[in-house]
């Protein structure tokens, strides 16, 4: 238990901005271990993006107390998700080759692509999120489900990219190249436990919602062939770019799907 507890607070660390520890290290190890509550971060982060949600709309309106809920979020984790999407966009945007879209995802400077693909990614995600607080505007419990589903099941399938892909990079360059090293089928189940388990909680609320499974699936499935035709694998913003549009397809996925309940 104690060393679960530690690949935790590894993981906690790793990818959130939340204090831990000071006994916790970013040993490759550990860090490929923790890969397993990589999920479970998503309950931390949707659920403390829900309880901002919450206590602006007892201030503000839905949309300012959604915009809040979303820079919780960023908060929460430092961006590293939304500047892995950057980078992929700016990499993938502007680069033919496999080493020059490597180049360009190293380089921290955001270019034109990575710029209007965030602006186009947060718009996307407010106006989908708006809909599903609008139709589900008294089931609170629904709502912190739908919160806490994005942020799990969209994590879940860009770890899963570890699982069946090569790492792209041959240096050690990349702080996510330790988590690529090798796994277990213990960080396989751990993910798959902590990126479901929400979902299931939803499902039993209405089963329709199972579907919206596929479509992140197929969504997972499409950008690893991508990344894998581009750049032989993938890279650790390849992951972060999977987890954005992973969580903006579940919510439109959701929409859908609620429009035929």
């Amino acid at each position: 238990m104690k060393k679960e507890i530690h690949l935790f607070f590894t993981a906690l660390m790793f990818y959130t901005r939340i204090p831990c520890p000071k006994n916790i290290e970013h040993d490759a190890d550990s860090l490929n271990k923790a890969s397993r509550y990589f999920p479970l971060i998503g309950w931390i982060v949707g659920g403390g993006s829900f309880g901002i949600y919450f206590l602006g709309s007892q201030l503000f309106n839905e949309s300012i107390a959604l915009v809040l809920s979303m820079i919780a979020s960023i908060l929460i984790t430092g961006a590293f998700h939304e500047d892995g999407f950057a980078d992929v966009c700016d990499g993938f945007g502007g680069g033919w080759t496999k080493e020059k879209i490597l180049l360009i995802m190293k380089d921290s400077a955001i270019g034109a692509y990575g710029a209007i693909g965030l602006i186009l990614l947060f718009l996307l995600k407010f106006l989908a999120l708006h809909e599903l607080i609008t139709v589900n505007s008294t089931a609170f419990y629904c709502i912190a489900l739908f919160f806490i589903c994005g942020h799990s099941l969209s994590r879940f399938a860009a770890i899963s990219i570890v699982f069946t892909h090569q790492y792209s990079r041959d240096d050690a360059t990349s702080k996510s190249k330790p988590i690529a090293q090798n796994f277990t089928w213990r960080e396989v189940v751990g993910a798959s436990f902590f990126g479901l388990l929400p979902l299931v909680l939803l499902t039993m609320q209405q089963p329709l919602f199972l579907l919206a499974i596929v479509l992140v699936a197929v969504t997972r499935i499409f950008m690893a062939r991508y990344f894998q035709k581009w750049i032989d694998g993938y890279t650790g913003d390849c992951l972060g770019a999977t987890q954005q549009v992973c969580e903006v397809i579940f919510y439109l996925s959701s929409i859908a799907i609620w429009k035929f309940i």
